[in-house]
């Protein structure tokens, strides 16, 4: 999609003068590098000594080396999937073609390049994946596991292949800090996996076009940081990156600087952007997980080069991890909250490795596990090599650590994110979202989600959030998944809570605010919440879990004059239902085994069933980037309103 001139003057009024003058200076600098670009000054004697700890390799789980190798074998033959499109060209890959649409983004000054276009330019975010090299570290890993030189031929050969094809300020792959932040961070892993290769060194510090692209990467994310109403995951992965960079190839003159600011910036950004609580403020899970991913990854060169890290960057991590295993269900899965887009800090691993266990064994392996926390049972490649270079936070002395106390239990409300987790007999967990709308003032990856419910039953989805599907070149389809109809709540008049300015850019935010969360009673926990997205009126909704009986009972209420509302529930994909009026069978399997439940809906409105509608879209759900699949939604139609109730009653059976 193009944004239009409306879009930049609403995405304008939600900026500060601090932010817009800021980004007035970056226009200035990209107009003066245009003619006369920096200069990589010359480096002599470059060595790389943040190597993993000896017998480092050796301890990497035998099943975790085996996926991790099977899948390196799929892209040494050229396979790959990202974002839902199979890839079968990655043995040679052309670093500015789109797949999904078969366009080619153009080259040129990169500041000129229209990559919000998918007319002009394709998807951009298929294009960009590639480039992150995440695929290139678990081929590196593959050559440091098994020690077959085809691997590192293979890395060396793309590295080579990119760095040709993207010099510095040309093209699609120098426009977006993330990128650049990411991609940095995967040079780092790159060339410590390959260190027990011979061309290793003729790779990266003995190669003047390596060096020449390292600095200007650097030298890049010095000078364009994301500011003020963008500073969100970005800022992270920008200075994760850059510190990363600065600690394992500190041969630059300006090394040593770039380093003190990104740690500095990387402690202030980090908590910014994480409540005291430890969720992330963008409420959008994912992007929990790639910070913590950018954040632990950043210990560990810290650790690796000496570089004293202040204490709040560590507690912050701390936190995270624990709000993590606070919130994931039985089967380590945490919400479906808010933007997801599959992007990863690092990647080490093959197909079939779980992400939230990983990072929970990380947290374990460097902080601890309490005794609260969910078992994880699978294994990694990540976990081990991290964790040979972060030195464990209980064993840390000095000027860079602090004292915190620790959640003694699990905790099930956390009130500075509005999240509450009630959880039932049979693996019912059940989140509840009575937060804030999003982070800072266009809140970017906020859904109109106020006040919606997410239910599973032994990590299946029951009530699902759909998810989020895309992001660029599909407008119809970004707007449904981020809705208020594409939601588990209480749609008024029509429109959503929160009022949308365009892509990544809400304009009004609806302010929510819980009444009650209560889950400290064995026999029913409760929640109670209330927006004010809706003008003249308020929803407030009422959730009770009893334990006895295995029931959820979910009341809805109005306050207000009478309005058209449309109440829905989004099943998961796993879920069948028979409607009959306004009761609902649903039925699925898990492990070979049938499980049901009934939904027993208001009967004040008229339900009806829809599964995989396009115009308008209606009945899907996205259990990734670029993928989705029909589902059920139902949907309740009528009036709302003074003092009149809706009681929806879920049951589960067995």
């Amino acid at each position: 999609m193009t944004m239009g001139p409306g879009w930049y003057l609403r995405r304008l009024s939600r900026m500060g003068p601090q932010e817009v003058g800021g980004r007035v200076g970056d226009a200035v600098r990209r107009r003066r590098w245009r003619s006369a670009p920096p200069d990589c000054p010359p480096v002599t004697d470059a060595r790389f000594t943040a190597v993993l700890p000896a017998g480092t390799v050796a301890a990497v789980p035998p099943d975790a080396a085996k996926r991790l190798v099977a899948e390196a074998d799929r892209l040494m033959d050229g396979h790959a999937e990202y974002f839902g499109e199979v890839r079968d060209d990655l043995a040679a890959p052309d670093w500015w073609r789109d797949p999904r649409t078969g366009r080619r983004a153009p080259s040129g000054y990169a500041f000129d390049v229209p990559y919000r276009s998918e007319d002009a330019v394709g998807d951009i975010k298929q294009i960009w994946e590639l480039s992150r090299h995440q695929y290139l570290t678990v081929l590196a890993a593959a050559y440091a596991v098994t020690g077959n030189e085809r691997y590192a031929e293979r890395v060396a050969e793309h590295l080579r292949s990119w760095w040709a094809a993207n010099p510095p300020l040309r093209g699609v792959h120098w426009i977006s800090g993330i990128e650049l932040g990411i991609r940095l961070l995967s040079w780092v892993w790159v060339r410590r996996l390959l260190d027990g290769w011979p061309g290793a060194a003729g790779l990266f510090e003995d190669n003047p076009v390596a060096l020449h692209q390292i600095w200007h990467h650097q030298r890049w994310l010095a000078a364009f940081p994301s500011r003020g109403s963008s500073a969100n995951n970005h800022v992270i992965a920008e200075t994760a990156g850059q510190f990363a960079a600065s600690c394992a190839f500190g041969w630059f003159p300006s090394s040593t600087r770039w380093r003190s600011a990104a740690l500095r910036s990387l402690e202030r950004h980090l908590r910014a952007n994480t409540f005291p609580s430890g969720l992330n403020r963008e409420l959008a899970t994912e992007y929990h997980g790639l910070v913590l991913e950018l954040g632990l990854a950043a210990v560990a060169e810290a650790d690796a080069a000496a570089v004293p890290v202040p204490a709040s960057v560590r507690l912050v991590l701390l936190r995270m991890t624990d709000a993590l295993a606070a919130v994931v269900d039985n089967r380590l899965r945490p919400p479906r909250q808010g933007d997801a887009d599959d992007g990863h800090g690092l990647v080490l691993d093959g197909a079939g490795t779980d992400r939230w266990g990983s990072l929970l064994a990380t947290g374990d392996a460097v902080f601890g596990r309490l005794a609260w926390w969910p078992v994880v049972t699978g294994t990694d490649v990540r976990t081990t090599l991290l964790a040979a270079l972060v030195r464990p936070y209980a064993r840390n002395a000095g000027a860079d650590t602090c004292s915190v106390t620790r959640p003694a239990d699990r905790p099930a409300h956390f009130a500075d994110a509005g999240m509450t987790v009630l959880r039932g007999p049979g693996e019912i967990w059940c989140r509840c979202d009575g937060g804030p709308h999003g982070f800072l003032s266009i809140a970017a990856h906020a859904h109109a989600d106020a006040l919606s419910v997410e239910v599973r039953h032994d990590g299946v989805d029951v009530l699902a959030d759909p998810g989020t599907f895309c992001y660029h070149g599909q407008p119809e389809w970004r707007q449904y998944f981020r809705s208020t109809l594409g939601h588990n709540t209480l749609q008024v008049d029509g429109g959503d809570q929160s009022v949308s300015g365009g892509p990544f850019l809400w304009t009004r935010h609806a302010r929510s605010r819980v009444l009650v969360a209560d889950t400290s009673d064995e026999g029913v926990a409760r929640w109670s919440a209330e927006h004010d997205g809706y003008r003249h009126v308020v929803h407030r909704r009422r959730v009770d879990l009893t334990a006895a009986t295995r029931e959820l009972r979910i009341v809805d209420e109005v306050r207000g004059p009478l309005r058209a509302v449309r109440l829905v529930f989004h099943l998961g994909p796993a879920v069948t239902a028979d409607l009959t009026g306004n009761r609902a069978v649903l039925t699925w399997a898990r492990d070979g085994e049938d499980r049901s439940a009934v939904l027993d809906l208001p009967g004040e409105l008229s339900w009806s069933a829809h599964r995989g509608e396009t115009d308008p879209p209606l009945g899907w759900y996205s259990a990734g980037f670029g993928r989705k699949e029909p589902a059920t939604t139902l949907v309740g139609a009528g009036f709302a309103g003074g003092a009149r109730e809706l009681t929806t009653v879920l049951g589960f059976r067995g």
